[in-house]
């Protein structure tokens, strides 16, 4: 059996738990006050050219999401997202638990298209019932996308200038974020999301870590008393150490970027794969996260060999799927794929 269903189905990559294991009798403080997190967030300041950023490690991509967007509302405030968007579909409701409403709009291939996003707000503030509706408080973007596209650095651009306009916040999910850095097809570095968004949070669960996200305050504009707000939520970490051992060997070196740039080039090669085997694409994805159209009866004779998510139901006969790399994916593999693709066609 091989698997393409994520990028977080391996464990860790070698250096990381070979750091886990060298430092794993040293004593340290708790909650992240430890030597092993500050060397991290350093190296993260300086990655990002944001020397005043605030850094705050959490453990998920969920957990980070429903802390960052529910400590930077207010009670009356609701977070912007596309209809697609991870907080509107996968994550069960955790932002609706903590009592944010998130508002949604539909996109263009799993992202918010700015002139929308001016029109919706422009459209709230004009409204006169608006003191009886949810505020938009918030905007949510993630790069990449649920379907493995990218913003550019314009489009970042003109919904960080929009979001300022009307004085609220713009928010990126960076779950995946090192690939969407590495791929060939975009303009955005690092240094540009720091410097258009007012929040962001850099994914190491989804690349190359056991677990755990940054979340960068760029201009050191946390809210007050974050780290208590974490702890309401049950997601302060007491060994936090683990955390800061694992972001600060990503970031040694640029194993974060390279590790990323591994799963963009396997990615690349499954998409020529794909192509061969004469598969019929969902939409176009420059980044890990590739999405097929395969007919049911092919997909119950492939998913015998082959791990890979549901995603959605394309019509009665076709189903939409994904398959991921990772920085952890083989080339035979791939090639594994491309021989039972060939033996189930023919069949």
């Amino acid at each position: 059996m091989i698997s393409f269903e994520s990028d977080y189905t391996e464990g860790a990559h070698e250096k990381i738990l070979d750091a886990l294991l060298r430092t794993n009798r040293e004593s340290q403080p708790g909650y992240g006050s430890d030597s092993y997190s500050e060397s991290a967030k350093e190296k993260i300041r300086r990655a990002c050219g944001t020397p005043e950023a605030e850094i705050h490690f959490l453990v998920g991509g969920t957990q980070t999401n429903a802390v960052v967007i529910d400590t930077m509302l207010q009670p009356y405030e609701g977070v912007v997202a596309a209809k697609t968007g991870h907080i509107s579909t996968h994550e069960a409701g955790a932002i609706e638990f903590t009592g944010h409403k998130v508002l949604e709009l539909d996109g263009v291939h799993g992202k918010i298209v700015p002139e929308r996003l001016n029109d919706f707000l422009e459209a709230f503030h004009q409204d006169g019932n608006r003191e009886h509706m949810v505020y938009p408080g918030m905007v949510y973007i993630s790069h990449p996308t649920e379907y493995g596209t990218l913003y550019s650095l314009e489009e970042l651009k003109q919904l960080s200038d929009i979001c300022h306009s009307y004085n609220i916040p713009l928010y990126l999910d960076g779950a995946r974020l090192g690939y969407g850095l590495m791929s060939s097809e975009t303009d955005v570095a690092l240094q540009d999301v720091a410097s258009c968004c007012d929040v962001f949070y850099i994914g190491g669960t989804k690349v190359g870590a056991l677990c755990g996200e940054a979340v960068v305050f760029p201009g050191g504009n946390g809210p007050m008393h974050f780290m208590t707000m974490v702890k309401q939520h049950g997601a302060l970490l007491a060994k936090g150490r683990l955390t800061g051992v694992q972001f600060d060997t990503l970031f040694t070196d640029d194993l974060y970027f390279k590790i990323s740039r591994h799963a963009i080039e396997m990615a690349g090669l499954l998409k020529e794969v794909l192509q061969k085997a004469g598969c019929r694409f969902f939409m176009d994805s420059p980044t890990n996260q590739q999405f097929i159209i395969l007919e049911d009866e092919e997909l119950e004779r492939l998913s015998k060999e082959v791990r890979f998510s549901f995603w959605e139901k394309y019509d009665d006969k076709h189903t939409v799927v994904r398959l991921a790399t990772s920085w952890a994916t083989k080339e035979e593999d791939i090639y594994r794929l491309s021989e039972l693709l060939s033996d189930n066609r023919e069949k």
